[in-house]
């Protein structure tokens, strides 16, 4: 029944995008082109919504059982309403905000959906009391704004997000989790259907309705696989959402140095550093999709490794971040104080030896 579902779910995905299309020019849901966008052209957005109306055919079809499952849908619906919003309106930060919280609230509260607690890997356990509730909170937040972030080249999140929905899905196959399973996967199939319409030249972009959509799914499923288990299992869902993690890290960091809010937007992503340095559309796209794909690859490794090799796998996944930080200049370009020092070390010894 899985498969059949599956199949569905890609198929009424690619039909009815066109429909969405359509439908975006009509009301006026288009992105048209500026200073801080890479097309040329009006776009339709609006291409989320192909995605969420195959989730939901899915969801129906399948009626994976799970306590949160009521909770997490009328989440998804709020987080589509605010996306619809915003590729009509462009709403202001704090609106999305507003209407990111109210969707992380109601699986947090009506859900109560919460990290409570983490077993430490020496012994003992770390409760959060009353901060699992932010934390929690936190988490959704953060990785749904983390999956909008990076929704800026033709293909980018959604691929991005159909490999953390793979790892994360493959994840909770090695746990039993067939709840994780079947919701992560009937989200692959409709996103990989609307890939069709999306890869690089794109003809219609998933807008904040998509982004928002995916970023938020692959939160609450990433918190369903992993919650309430080792400090070092906690790990995990950071590890597999790696590149967008990392990049709203840096984009942060970066509106800090800089002094400028944090909704500010700026043409140093991840993305963007790619471009500049002279790779194609095509190709920026692509790599990334290797990077996502080794941060999975180093999930399932680091989730089968003992304590010593896990932390091992945690510092090569963190000099592994920051040399590519430094290398593209996600901080600027007079940041690179690893790279200098290597190169300082090559210098003395290119002396020594002479």
């Amino acid at each position: 029944m899985l498969f059949l579902t599956l199949i569905v779910c890609f198929f009424v995905s690619i039909l009815i995008t066109p429909l969405i299309k359509k439908f975006a020019f009509l009301i006026g849901a288009t992105d048209r082109p500026n200073q801080r966008k890479v097309h040329q052209s009006i776009m339709p957005r609006l291409g989320g919504l192909a995605i969420f109306i195959s989730f939901m055919i899915g969801m129906i079809l399948l009626r994976p059982g799970n306590p949160y499952s009521f909770a997490i849908l009328l989440g998804c619906l709020i987080i589509i309403l605010t996306g619809l919003c915003d590729d009509l309106f462009e709403l202001p930060a704090k609106y999305k905000l507003i209407g990111q919280l109210a969707a992380a609230c109601t699986v947090v509260f009506f859900g109560n959906l919460q990290v409570v607690f983490i077993n430490l890997p020496f012994g003992g356990q770390l409760q959060f009391g009353f901060l699992s509730i932010p934390i929690t909170i936190l988490w959704i937040v953060g990785i749904t704004n983390a999956i909008n972030l990076i929704d800026g080249l033709d293909g980018l999140a959604a691929g991005v997000s159909s490999i953390a929905l793979i790892t994360i899905s493959g994840m909770a196959i090695i746990q039993g989790n067939l709840y994780v399973v079947a919701v992560g996967l009937i989200v692959l199939a409709s996103t990989l259907g609307f890939i069709f319409y999306n890869f690089h030249p794109a003809s219609i972009f998933m807008g904040d309705t998509g982004a928002l959509f995916l970023g938020f799914i692959i939160s609450v499923l990433s918190l369903l696989g992993f919650k309430n288990v080792t400090f070092i299992s906690f790990v995990i869902p950071v590890i597999i959402l790696g590149v967008p993690i990392s990049d709203t890290f840096f984009a942060i960091l970066r509106r800090i140095i800089n002094k400028k809010p944090l909704s500010a937007p700026d043409k140093s992503h991840l993305h963007h550093c790619m471009l500049r340095m002279g790779y194609s559309h095509r190709q920026t796209v692509l790599l990334i999709y290797a990077m996502s794909a080794f941060f999975g690859l180093v999930a399932v490794i680091y989730s089968q490794a003992r304590i010593g090799g896990a932390l091992f796998l945690i510092a090569v996944v963190i000099l592994f971040i920051e040399i590519i930080a430094e290398k593209i200049g996600l901080m600027g370009r007079d940041y690179r104080p690893l790279l200098n020092i290597v190169q300082t070390l090559k210098t003395t010894t290119a002396k020594d030896r002479s």
